[in-house]
């Protein structure tokens, strides 16, 4: 039996690495004890000496950070980092603090999508939102550091000790959460509330919003390996074609779930007049493009045999999830 036809062992699959990876990303995102050195350590935050009133906001700041990152998910983009590493003889370890650094980005994109001037979602993953725990200032301040920690710790040669392979992994992660990848998607999404967008410029607002980080969250594995350009270009199409699937599903989510399942509110796009390819499609005709876009993701695969089987079962799965 191949993992596709077992859900259970893909669950599995998925918490192996959503459990190592939480417990890094805590280590990271702790508070250590003051010393007199000012030496950067990568086993916890930074904390330089200074005065105390700098020390308590650090300390509410990490607080706040806690509160989002290790707050649960699908942590679907760190299972994709573990699988592409494995593909190439990547360590673990330098696997899961690829994933925590991708992982730290998302969650920052996060809690500034919920923010009141973005999406204003006063839940996420069934419970307040950061904005709403801490407050505005507090949430900005949080995702900010959340995205500047990622870049610390890809620079670290923990992940790689090759500089090279290093400066490639900080420069493929810029570029697919800045303004040609997930920040460029999310400001197309704000412009376009209340427009009428066809399918193919919501196809390039989606692969830029969701899809640009699925991708690097793959390419990130085989950076790390040194793999030729033609397998990482085969990763980045699998994770662009798997990305709009689940997006398409998310968007399914929003009009046929309810909170309760979702852990977060449903019906925001129509509320907020956002084109989707759900309402420009019909949920039946959306519903079978994000089929389609899993058998072409799949056919991504097929140069890595069954050393891919984790990433195709992933690929099903994402238009089968009900959260």
């Amino acid at each position: 039996m191949n993992m596709a036809q077992n859900p259970t062992a893909l669950q599995d699959a998925i918490q192996k690495v959503a459990s190592s990876l939480e417990e890094r990303m805590g280590q990271l995102l702790s508070v250590p004890e003051r010393t007199s050195s000012t030496v950067i350590s990568m086993g916890t935050a930074p904390k330089p000496e200074g005065a105390d009133s700098h020390v308590r906001g650090a300390d509410t700041i990490l607080e706040a950070m806690r509160y989002s990152a290790l707050s649960g998910g699908k942590r679907l983009r760190p299972f994709l980092t573990a699988c592409s590493a494995s593909l190439f003889g990547v360590s673990w370890e330098a696997a899961i603090e690829a994933a925590a650094a991708i992982e730290f980005i998302h969650t920052y994109s996060l809690i500034h999508d919920d923010l009141p001037a973005m999406d204003n979602d006063d839940l996420r993953r069934g419970k307040p939102t950061l904005h709403k725990a801490f407050g505005e200032a507090a949430a900005i301040l949080a995702g900010d550091g959340l995205l500047t920690y990622a870049f610390q710790i890809l620079a670290s040669p923990k992940i790689h000790p090759d500089a090279a392979v290093r400066c490639d992994l900080i420069n493929a992660l810029a570029v697919a959460s800045g303004c040609w990848g997930m920040v460029g998607g999310q400001m197309m999404d704000l412009e376009a509330e209340n427009e009428t967008l066809s399918v193919d410029e919501i196809i390039r607002l989606q692969r830029l919003k969701t899809g640009e980080l699925f991708a690097v969250s793959c390419e990130a594995g085989a950076i790390l390996g040194k793999a030729p350009g033609m397998m990482r270009n085969l990763l980045r199409a699998y994770a662009h074609d798997m990305g709009l699937a689940f997006q398409i599903t998310d968007d399914l989510l929003d009009v046929e779930g309810t909170r309760t399942e979702t852990g977060k509110n449903v019906n925001k796009d129509k509320i907020a007049g956002k084109a989707t390819l759900v309402s420009v499609m019909g949920v039946e005709r959306a519903r079978e493009h994000s089929q389609i876009l899993i058998q072409q993701a799949i056919s991504h695969l097929s140069v890595f045999d069954k050393k891919a089987d984790n990433l195709r079962a992933l690929a099903e799965f994402v238009i089968s999830r009900k959260v």
